[in-house]
């Protein structure tokens, strides 16, 4: 069986197996979410560090069979009416849940629907196992989050290297956010671990922001990463223009789910929002 979560609150039970004689294959709903994190807490061991199952990311694209073609017009419509035009429809797959269909959206949200697209779900699809629950979501968006950080060029980004690098973390950071600053003030000792760090921008509100012009200059100027550390003390620097990727780089934390800073981004895709202290920061990456 799998497990569907409605972000509204609706807990949805999928069952793959008759839950009886008298109700094969049912959907059931749970409005109780004391009921729900009770199931959950039983199942607490598996996370999404569980093996042994076919993730979505390596479910199969549909998107040119017939029907597949039929539910992407349907809900191409659907989509235009509720979102003026703004989010396509990038791929359609068959997930391990036979009938459920994931649908990709150009915004980097998925949702799940039946092969003529007449219903919707959002949120995670689970897979239960003998150890417990596998949440296949969050592995596919992990392994989306992994390829869109490497399809950046690292000529667009901010890095400081350490002189023996152990791994390398990506983060969105604010030159204006509080405890961007805190972070960056730990660099040197970040840097002692091993940890190479590499920046990319996301100025908090897009252009309408403060840091969106400071970020330019920084992005702008002849050694970024001595133009990054005095933007984060507080320094003015020089107005500059250039071609840059700091909106670009801000859509693309937008897509993969950012809202606040700093946000890092390790290796294998998993996303730590805020601030850790150097000794936490190394316990996360190398895994301690």
């Amino acid at each position: 069986m799998f497990i569907v979560w409605d972000f509204g609150g609706l807990w949805m039970l999928f069952a793959e197996l008759p839950v009886s004689r008298s109700m094969p294959n049912r959907i059931i709903a749970f409005e109780d979410p004391k009921f729900m994190n009770t199931l959950f807490r039983a199942f607490a061991a598996v996370a999404v560090c569980a093996f042994g199952f076919l993730p979505l990311a390596n479910a199969q694209d549909v998107s040119n069979e017939a029907w597949a073609k039929t539910l992407k017009t349907n809900l191409a419509g659907t989509l235009t009416a509720a979102t003026n035009a703004s989010i396509e429809i990038v791929a359609v797959k068959q997930t391990p849940f036979d009938g459920l269909i994931e649908v990709e959206l150009s915004t980097g949200e998925r949702l799940f629907t039946d092969r003529k697209g007449e219903y919707l779900v959002t949120g995670d699809l689970f897979k239960a196992q003998s150890d417990g629950l596998v949440n296949l979501s969050a592995i596919t968006r992990q392994q989306n989050v992994a390829e869109w950080i490497a399809a950046v060029p690292e000529s667009e980004m901010v890095i400081f290297e350490p002189a023996n690098t152990r791994a390398t973390i990506t983060v969105f950071t604010d030159v204006d956010c509080a405890y961007c600053r805190r972070l960056h003030g730990d660099l040197e000792q970040n840097l002692a671990q091993g940890i190479r760090i590499r920046y990319v921008a996301y100025p908090r509100g897009g252009e309408a922001s403060e840091a969106y012009p400071k970020m330019i200059n920084v992005w702008c100027s002849d050694d970024r990463n001595k133009s990054l550390t005095q933007a984060k003390h507080g320094q003015n620097l020089p107005a500059q223009d250039c071609v840059n990727p700091v909106l670009k780089h801000y859509a693309l934390g937008n897509k993969i789910g950012i809202s606040g800073t700093p946000a890092i981004v390790l290796q294998d895709g998993t996303v730590i929002p805020g601030y850790l202290e150097p000794a936490q920061l190394a316990a996360t990456v190398f895994g301690q």
